[in-house]
């Protein structure tokens, strides 16, 4: 738990290197910070028009399918940003990395802090869409932060592994970049799992993301609660350790030769 207490001693430097990366990757355009809501809502009403209107996809249960679509969305927006940003973090700012006073481990956690601010005000607005449908808020919806904190971790795990491995072999942003457009088919993010029947549903719920996702929709949609799914939350918790300390252990493992090679 030392990346923990590293965060906690260097707050004030987090937060200040938090703000000047939003102002760095927003405000020097001409829309500014719109640039955060315009790529993730257009491809929210292009997937909403293709699946509404080409598919003639169906009402999911009682749910109108936007509601159903935004609760897959909204988590996977912030797990794309996420693993891009997160696996160049420390060679973007690779002028920190030689000054032997600074924590580089915060690296990583800078690029997820920023993602997932804006990340909650997509929560936001998700929740407001289905108070606009007519859906008052209940005490499952609480619920969503729980599954926040598991993606910011899980995401922060493999960060520290991508962000390190990245300096040694610079093809690895491409290969993440690839990974995020398969896994958005691979996870059920448009698709409804339960609807996958045999082997495969099991296969396909081993993947962390497919928690996340499933778990926004439980949360919102079904009103089930995390420990009424023991199995896959047992699976997550045990997949993030594992990923944690693999992480941790890689960057401290790593890090004395980055400056070495940037």
């Amino acid at each position: 738990m030392s990346w923990l207490r590293a965060m906690l001693a260097d707050r004030r430097i987090l937060v200040s290197l938090i703000s000047n990366d939003l102002r760095a990757r927003y405000l020097t355009n001409y829309l500014g910070f719109l640039w955060v809501f315009i790529q993730p809502c257009a491809t929210t009403l292009i997937l909403w028009f293709v699946f509404q209107f080409g598919f003639k996809a169906a009402p999911h249960g009682d749910f109108p399918f936007v509601l159903w679509l935004v609760c897959g969305l909204v988590p996977w927006f912030f797990t794309v940003e996420a693993l891009n940003s997160g696996c160049t973090a420390v060679k973007e700012n690779s002028f920190l990395v030689k000054k032997i006073v600074f924590k580089v481990s915060l690296l990583p956690l800078v690029k997820l802090s920023s993602a997932v601010l804006v990340h909650v005000f997509f929560v936001f607005i998700l929740l407001l869409l289905f108070v606009i449908y007519g859906y008052e808020p209940n005490l499952y919806w609480l619920q969503v932060g729980y599954y926040i904190a598991c993606l910011f971790m899980l995401l922060l795990a493999i960060a520290w592994i991508t962000s390190s491995v990245v300096i040694f072999f610079p093809d690895l942003s491409q290969l993440v970049a690839m990974a995020t457009q398969f896994g958005f088919w691979l996870t059920p993010v448009f698709w409804d799992i339960d609807a996958i029947q045999g082997r495969a549903a099991s296969y396909l719920r081993l993947n962390p993301f497919a928690y996340i996702v499933e778990g926004f929709r439980d949360s919102l949609i079904r009103d089930v609660w995390f420990w009424q799914r023991p199995t896959q939350t047992l699976f997550f918790w045990g997949v993030m350790i594992v990923l944690m300390f693999v992480g941790w252990h890689t960057f401290r493992k790593l890090r004395p030769h980055f400056a070495d090679v940037l």
